[in-house]
């Protein structure tokens, strides 16, 4: 696509309230996924707990979770020195899967 095209696209505004701008915390996240989608759950443990909580819940069709994938592949390779440097002994398997 050339810049001119991009130009000419029309700017997508996105809206962020302030319940959702504050975000939440999550230690662990599980996928799902089928044919037409996936499911992302973004889940709290308490520390010594037995008990968690789903916190979001986001469904991605198969083509946004690729990109989703590519943007977090690209956002992590620049943060790498920086991960590099602040390794926990908390193997990333342990809270996604």
């Amino acid at each position: 696509m050339s810049q001119e095209e991009k130009e000419q696209q029309p700017k997508l505004e996105i809206q962020l309230d302030d319940e959702i701008a504050q975000g939440v915390y999550a230690n662990l996240a599980l996928v799902h996924h089928n044919e037409t989608e996936f499911t992302l759950d973004f889940i709290y443990v308490q520390p010594q707990g037995r008990r968690a909580k789903v916190r979001s819940r986001v469904i991605l069709a198969p083509a946004q979770a690729e990109g989703l994938l590519r943007a977090l592949q690209q956002n992590l390779a620049v943060a790498g020195g920086k991960a590099e440097a602040s390794k926990t002994s908390v193997a990333p398997d342990d809270h996604y899967h």
